[in-house]
């Protein structure tokens, strides 16, 4: 009986946590503020590091997947690019290719 309650609260918490993230209009900006550390405010990178505002949201999840799988090298993105759900990274995803990148289009 236990088990099971525990399954039903288990259950009943992880719902509440999806329909909390889906009800955040700005959980993908929030999340993405992350980013700015190495690829700058809104993506705008100042220097060496890719830029990220306007890149598509299909070439974001290719990169940040290759990322994931030790396709592509990386020093520190193979880390955390697995610190994310997919669902978390479609919203961060959605956000970079929403920014207008500073000089115009990408």
């Amino acid at each position: 009986m236990r088990k099971k309650l525990a399954g039903t609260a288990l259950l009943w918490l992880g719902l509440s946590m999806a329909c909390a993230q889906a009800a955040d209009p700005n959980l993908g900006r929030n999340l993405a503020a992350t980013c700015a550390n190495c690829h700058g405010t809104d993506g705008n990178s100042a220097g060496g590091i890719p830029g990220l505002a306007g890149m598509s949201k299909a070439k974001m999840l290719g990169l940040i997947n290759e990322f994931r799988s030790g396709a592509k090298p990386a020093t520190i993105m193979h880390q955390l690019s697995k610190g994310y759900t997919d669902s978390q990274l479609d919203l961060i995803a959605d956000y970079f290719a929403s920014r207008t990148p500073v000089g115009g289009a990408k």
